[in-house]
């Protein structure tokens, strides 16, 4: 079957994802596919399993699902893959199947929607897992954390060229699929480069542009306008002015820009614009007023994130040209630098493709030491 088109889509298929959800955990952000890293959602999910992880722009969560949250104060606030078992009006209540307990019973404050990244989707019940699938992401991870002064800025360059050799390896096993007869219109066992850059497109700009737009959204707050003695901060006079810290998460091995708009003149924040670095928290102060009469009210602000590539000013600059403007920058600088790290690794010509014996682990660490000696 992998000589069909229908296998040879399916193979490419399955390369995309398993790329895209090795780019994902670069990025911090699952597309396409995510894992657990810890046991706390056991016997559903055991340590090291994938699955498939439907961004949450796509699909409401609602109590059952397993869902990619970022976590305020679990696991020093990074994402989390658990069980909604409850809604209150606060938001979701999680926990790990696992466990005994909610993550609300602990520290973790309930889970609004804008902090829900993607949703594992269920057949008859069951979570589609692929078993073991993450451990080869953890251990990459790992080994890229202990490349010691490389584990730097150094650090998700690694990464992207691993990918980039495996894309290269694994496109070498295809083999020749057309017949002698096709010599008149092509070159059997050749890709062409139009087709490497295709492929390189296709890994680079869905991943990278997943990564700016699903931690982008509104942030929301609920205030209460009462002259009630309080000392929660959301609790505010009637007229009166409270200033709260609000913590934006990047979970990436990529360094990142926000850009903060608050939708009120009831809202304020302390800067347009707010850095964060790679697997770091930011916290921004939020002001919030609240009116002369008592009552409910929400107050928000929409975060718009990019990759940051290019200076913060050039970033908040494009912004407000545009915010597609800003992402589609963004995607190019990020394209070109992995177009030409594939024309240092594979080269500007077609690429032959051969039937070989050759384990695979081999023809990579033969891809690797080439690139290196061409240094």
């Amino acid at each position: 079957m992998n000589g069909t088109p229908l296998g040879r889509a399916l193979s490419a298929l399955a390369l995309l994802l398993v790329v895209a959800m090795l780019v994902g955990a670069a990025l911090g952000q699952p597309v396409g596919l995510g894992y657990v890293a810890s046991g706390s959602m056991a016997p559903t999910l055991s340590t090291g399993d994938g699955f498939l992880a439907v961004p949450s722009a796509f699909v409401e969560p609602e109590e059952g699902d397993v869902v990619v949250f970022e976590a305020q104060e679990l696991h020093d606030g990074g994402l989390t893959t658990h069980r909604i078992v409850g809604e209150t009006d606060e938001g979701y209540v999680t926990r790990g199947d696992a466990n005994p307990f909610t993550d609300q019973d602990g520290p973790e404050p309930p889970v609004t929607d804008d902090q829900v990244v993607a949703v594992a989707p269920q057949v008859n019940g069951e979570v589609v897992s692929i078993p073991h699938l993450g451990t080869g992401v953890m251990a990459l991870q790992t080994t890229v954390e202990r490349v010691g002064p490389l584990g730097g800025s150094a650090g998700p360059l690694l990464v992207w060229i691993g990918l980039l050799l495996t894309c290269v390896a694994l496109l070498s096993d295809r083999g020749t699929t057309r017949r002698q007869t096709d010599r008149s219109r092509s070159r059997p066992g050749v890709i062409r480069t139009q087709t490497l850059v295709v492929v390189v497109v296709l890994l680079v700009v869905i991943p990278v542009t997943a990564a700016m737009v699903v931690p982008s959204g509104v942030h929301t707050f609920g205030i209460a306008s009462t002259t009630a003695d309080s000392d929660d901060p959301l609790v505010i006079e009637p007229g009166e002015r409270s200033t709260v810290e609000h913590t934006l998460h990047n979970d990436g091995a990529v360094p990142a820009v926000a850009v903060l708009e608050p939708t009120s003149e009831e809202l304020s924040v302390e800067s347009d614009r707010a850095s964060l670095p790679r697997d770091s928290s930011t916290s921004v102060a939020v002001t919030l007023s609240a009116p002369e009469e008592e009552g409910e009210y929400y107050r928000s602000f929409t975060e718009h994130r990019y990759l940051a590539v290019l200076p913060p000013s050039v970033l908040v600059w494009l912004h407000g040209i545009h915010p597609l403007l800003a992402l589609s920058t963004v995607n190019l600088v990020v394209l070109a630098g992995f177009l030409a790290l594939a024309a240092v690794v594979a080269g500007l010509r077609p690429q032959r493709i051969r039937s070989s014996s050759t384990p695979l682990s081999v023809r990579l660490r033969r891809t690797a030491l080439a690139w290196w000696e061409r240094r």
